[in-house]
């Protein structure tokens, strides 16, 4: 009897099983939930289906907006898809259709998720299927996720930056920055944009009561604002230091990298004295490469309002570089390495080197890396600074350490080489004394860097590029024992065009700031927007900015200058271009800068008295050169040309050897130093020159005056057949430029040469 009735029993079940399948396969109305899962027999089989977010695993803050989730499926029959989210202890299931491989929950289904998995976890199954009869399931997967039960609890500073970076150089009034919290659904409020000067690495004392940033204000790189928080800030010129002032006696221009404000907000650090790399690159996602190739720390006291550079971390022999503070403020941890190539003077008096100083970085891929060494505040006075275990010593590049706000633990960056925007960072975390070094379970597959931690410490926020060349922000967990969980993307945090850089966590609402204007607006702001047009080589948009800076400031001195070489050089409209050097020479008659470029103006007008004493003004201000455009070589040579034209054979002479000394295969130089020897009657020197010269160049041969002298030289000394041979090209250059009288006189010259020669130009 018993067993007639279990075999009753299992006939109904296999007849309700098969209702379900002829229901789901022939019926022919929408797909339901239960139908599919009702004959559904688990991922393993069936294929092709691939979560690809989140990840399983993936845990989430609590106050944390829905996520969107994402598949691929290699199975291109499927035109729906069913994702259910199962839970333990019996809460309702949730399921969705959705006809694209992608799923965002609605705001209550997202609450409800959350709230069912912060015990045991949630289950998301994702089933694939063709919706026309005879309807199938063709792939499925599965995941489970978890909800924390801490919270961030803190809202999110961040900057937002077009692509590729030289645009944003070039017009700094596109960056903005942003600050929200994560548990917003609509993008993070824009708090400043429109800033006419480029804004940089900012941080916030510990109580979130300041902001401090690095701004490009009134022509310094080296410009810092710090300025109280508040609902409505305004960025002054008052509240404005710049790293300049630090020995400013010694004239050497400071960029203020990586500057970062203290815990308590007294004191600031930053690496000044530096020199970097800066090179724009073609990758849209990596478009520059920056690094720091010398500098070091220094330590501004805010109420003492002094700079002094920080012991232990204050070596010229090393870089000393991207500081960190403490959570206690005791120590100071930062990036170091030997400093390179101190000795050479290419791109002196610059802080920032140019593609061709740093070929070797950029083109062969010099290795270049740091180690991270911790240093003790001590009120300022440092100390000794030690190498830390696990981010040093180990053949990578070690930077960007950042503290837990409890000071257990340190997360730094590593890469093969570099610091800034490499495709290979990834996150490692060590013990704050130093210890064995982890790969965090949060890396993506490219570039993880720039993170801070939630005032909490129990979330860590970074930037990766993992899904577009455009950064974005994830969100990762970081539990007791220093362990990461995989990432979450703030997909909502940033727009397709955009890329969000420098996060940083800040310890308030996210109603403390909603709006941050700036009075920075000068005549410098348009100046500098202006050389980035310049440099590459945007003639009508340099004009334009150069213009616009006139029009706040008629007697900016570097607007006149620039827009005169503008003007001249690359316009041919020579009447303005002087006139703008006239008046930039007006502003500031001590520029060498001016005087070097309204004497190569002069120059090539042939005025060679002034152009002389303009350029010797230019080479006593700047005895070294200052980059390529003002560089020592075309200095001595353009005074050599100048004295030569003025018939200052000696200084031509000692000039031009000198230009050919910097640069022995510098055609023009050894042929004006040839012309310069010629007219001292220095026959055989003249000669080794010239022949120098046109086996450089030999285009450069065309000076009626050079061989006219040489025939000169060759008849005093009665060669008076080489004399007729030099007189014969001499004529020939003076019809080709259509110098008639100098033709005739070389004519004359020739028919006396001529004769003298007498019976050896017969033979």
């Amino acid at each position: 009897m018993r067993v007639s009735v279990l075999y009753f029993i299992g006939i109904l079940v296999a007849i309700a099983i098969l209702a379900v399948v002829v229901a789901w396969f022939l019926i022919p109305s929408g797909p339901k939930a239960e139908h599919i899962l009702g004959v559904f027999r688990g991922p393993a089989e069936y294929g092709s289906l691939t979560i690809e977010y989140p990840l399983d695993g993936t845990l989430f803050p609590p106050d944390i907006c829905a996520p969107t989730f994402l598949w691929k499926d290699d199975d291109n029959r499927c035109d729906g898809w069913l994702v259910s989210v199962e839970f333990e202890g019996g809460a309702r299931r949730i399921n969705a259709f959705v006809e694209q491989p992608r799923w965002t929950p609605e705001p209550p289904d997202w609450e409800a998720m959350k709230k069912g998995s912060v015990q045991k976890g949630a289950r998301v199954t994702i089933i694939g299927f063709n919706r026309k009869p005879p309807r199938e399931i063709l792939s499925a997967s599965q995941i489970s996720i978890n909800t924390s039960t801490e919270p961030v609890g803190a809202p999110i500073f961040y900057r937002e930056v077009n692509l590729p970076f030289v645009n944003a150089v070039k017009d700094p009034s596109l960056i903005r920055w942003r600050f929200g919290s994560i548990s917003s659904w609509r993008q993070p409020p824009i708090v400043l944009e429109g800033m006419p000067v480029c804004g940089n690495c900012h941080s916030f004392s510990r109580s979130a009561d300041t902001l401090a940033m690095d701004v490009d204000y009134a022509n310094s790189k080296g410009s810092y604002v710090i300025t109280r928080v508040a609902e409505h800030m305004t960025l002054v010129a008052g509240d404005v230091i710049t790293w300049d002032d630090y020995r400013k006696e010694d004239g050497e221009q400071t960029f203020g990298l990586l500057s970062q404000i203290s815990p308590d907000g007294r004191f600031v650090v930053s690496t000044v004295k530096d020199k970097s790399v800066f090179v724009p690159q073609p990758d849209l996602a990596f478009s520059q490469l920056f690094f720091p190739l010398k500098g070091i720390l220094c330590v501004y006291d805010r109420e003492k309002r002094t700079f002094h550079a920080l012991a232990g971390a204050d070596d010229p022999n090393y870089v000393q570089s991207n500081p960190t503070w403490s959570p206690d403020g005791e120590y100071i941890v930062f990036a170091r390495t030997i400093a390179y190539d101190l000795n050479d003077t290419k791109g002196q008096g610059k802080v920032l080197l140019t593609r061709e100083e740093c070929r070797e970085f950029t083109e062969e891929g010099k290795p270049f890396k740091f180690d991270l060494y911790r240093v003790p505040f001590n009120g300022g006075n440092g100390g000794k600074a030690e190498p830390i275990e696990g981010a040093s010593n180990n053949g990578m590049s070690n930077y960007f350490a950042k503290y837990s706000p409890d000071g257990k633990w340190i997360v730094f960056c590593r890469a093969e080489n570099y610091m800034l925007l490499q495709p290979d960072s990834e996150l490692y975390i060590i013990p704050a004394d130093g210890g064995a070094a982890r790969r965090l379970r949060a890396n993506t597959n490219r570039m993880n860097s720039w993170h801070s931690f939630s005032p909490n410490g129990k979330w860590l926020v970074f930037s990766s590029k993992a899904h577009s060349p455009y950064t974005q922000l994830f969100l990762t967990h970081i539990d007791e024992q220093g362990e990461s969980t995989p990432a979450i993307v703030l997909s909502h945090f940033t727009g397709s065009d955009r890329a969000a850089n420098i996060p940083e966590f800040v310890n308030a609402e996210a109603s403390a700031i909603q709006k941050i204007r700036e009075e920075f607006l000068d005549d410098y702001s348009y100046v500098r927007a202006g050389n980035e047009f310049f440099k590459a080589g945007d003639t009508d948009n340099a004009i334009e900015e150069y213009n616009n800076a006139l029009q706040l400031n008629p007697t900016n001195a570097t607007a006149h200058r620039q827009l005169g070489f503008l003007f001249y050089n690359a316009k041919n409209m020579y009447k303005e271009g002087m006139e703008h050097y006239r008046k930039a020479m007006e502003s500031d008659p001590n520029d060498p800068r001016i005087h070097h470029d309204l004497g190569m103006a002069l120059l090539h007008q042939r005025q060679f008295d002034l152009a002389a004493a303009h350029l010797q003004v230019a080479l006593r201000g700047m005895p070294q050169g200052l980059d390529k455009q003002y560089n020592l070589l075309s200095m001595r040579r353009s005074l050599g040309e100048a004295m030569l034209g003025k018939g200052d054979f000696e200084q031509a002479e000692l000039n031009l050897s000198e230009a050919v000394r910097i640069d022995p295969d510098n055609a023009k130089a050894h042929y004006l130093l040839a012309g310069a020897l010629a007219q001292r009657w220095k026959l055989e020197q003249a000669l080794t020159h010239y022949n120098k010269a046109v086996s450089i160049d030999p285009q450069i041969d065309t000076s009626a005056i050079l061989h006219d002298q040489f025939a000169m030289n060759y008849a005093k000394m009665g060669r008076f057949r080489e004399a007729v041979v030099s007189a014969e090209k001499a004529l020939n250059f003076a019809l080709m430029a259509q110098d008639r009288l100098l033709a005739q006189e070389i004519g004359r010259k020739l028919e006396i040469y001529k004769r003298s020669a007498g019976p050896l130009l017969k033979k």
